[in-house]
């Protein structure tokens, strides 16, 4: 069987592919500088007012930026990170010819609250370090991305949102707190509220971390590495789809056997993130509902309805995260709606930017819609 045909950036997780494959390190470190250029930047939020009504003091928002900024700033289009990723999470979208032609227009990827990069359990200072850093809202960092487009780069106006999971969740987030701030908004692996079922799923990751007794109640001297180990066993059950594992398609990646697989693929990444942060951001995901922005009484069906903004909403066919049926219920409220399923077989991991067919598919579509 083949090697997959993928592109490599900076998050580790594609390093993780890359050298599963066993290619030339000079072509790793070629590669994982080959993506699209932006300097990587911190704005100052200062003290930074939560949903919670906890006051984050000195809070940051990491973020790069590509292309350039018209003279009527009418051609930006803005990225939110994702779950244990970073702004280099839409590389493999970003580039001449692609969706986000950065020659077209001017493109902002933030990361969120709790990645590591923007403030975080494991950077932020006591009172707020580690365990103690305070739950983040999806609405809190939108509002932090808001800040910084309209403050910092002195933008008024985006013509779109796009966001792959946790991105996509901000996405729909960006379209209810500021219906007309952006022109379009494009939605891939992710919905607009997380279902108990979601709740469920997030809730045994955290519990396996927490089990360690490294763990120490998130004061850990060491990383609680029998923790984070069994929460990437936890996750490998969900990020690719039950064919992809009938078709064996973890030896693309030179994984001989599932456990190989396991503890080359899944362990290796949790094990080099802060367990902190991983739970903050889970934290976010477990309670992400559009129906909770004020106005709409916890009715995230109404939220929707309040959309303006065209939508491109893509559920990847076989998400075990994001199942295809929560998109068409939700697509039913959205008043400017195209739905466009991801024929993959690669689950949740369809949007990752790791499988070329899936990559082509979504750029494609994104391309067009933003047309």
């Amino acid at each position: 069987m083949k090697p997959i045909e993928s592109r490599v950036t900076a998050h580790p997780l594609f390093k993780l592919f890359f050298s599963a494959l066993a290619l030339p390190l000079a072509f790793l470190c070629f590669a994982a500088t080959a993506h699209a250029g932006g300097n990587h930047q911190v704005f100052e939020l200062g003290d930074f007012a939560l949903e919670s009504g906890t006051t984050l003091p000195s809070a940051k928002l990491s973020y790069v930026t590509h292309g350039a900024l018209n003279a009527a700033k009418s051609n930006v289009v803005l990225l939110p990170s994702f779950y244990a990723g970073d702004h280099h999470g839409y590389d493999f979208l970003i580039g001449p010819g692609k969706a986000l032609d950065p020659e077209r227009y001017f493109i902002v990827v933030t990361d969120m609250f709790g990645n590591g990069l923007s403030s975080s359990p494991s950077n932020t200072p006591p009172p707020f370090n580690g365990a103690r850093f305070p739950a983040i809202s999806t609405r809190d960092n939108v509002k932090a991305a808001y800040r910084l487009v309209t403050e910092k780069l002195g933008i008024a106006h985006l013509k779109a949102v796009a966001g792959f999971s946790m991105g996509a969740q901000q996405a729909f987030q960006w379209a209810v707190s500021y219906p007309d701030f952006a022109d379009a908004i494009v939605a891939y692996c992710g919905t607009a509220k997380e279902y108990a079922h979601g709740v469920v799923r997030l809730e045994g990751f955290k519990s396996a971390i927490m089990a360690d007794a490294e763990f120490n109640g998130g004061a850990y001297v060491q990383p609680p590495l029998k923790g984070l180990k069994a929460g990437g066993r936890h996750w490998a059950g969900w990020g690719f789809s039950q064919e992809w594992f009938r078709q064996e398609l973890y030896k693309q990646f030179g994984h001989a056997s599932v456990e190989e697989h396991l503890q080359k693929f899944w362990e290796a990444f949790f094990t080099s993130q802060d367990a902190n942060n991983l739970i903050a951001q889970a934290i976010t995901w477990q309670g992400n509902d559009v129906g909770k922005t004020d106005g709409f009484n916890g009715d995230h069906e109404r939220a929707l309805r309040s959309i303006k903004a065209r939508v491109l909403y893509m559920p990847c066919q076989s998400d075990l995260y994001f199942p295809p049926e929560y998109a068409l219920y939700e697509a039913k409220f959205i008043p400017q709606v195209k739905l466009v399923p991801i024929p993959s077989i690669w689950g949740h991991i369809a949007g990752l930017g790791i499988n070329a067919p899936d990559n082509e598919f979504i750029d494609k579509s994104i391309r067009d819609f933003l047309k």
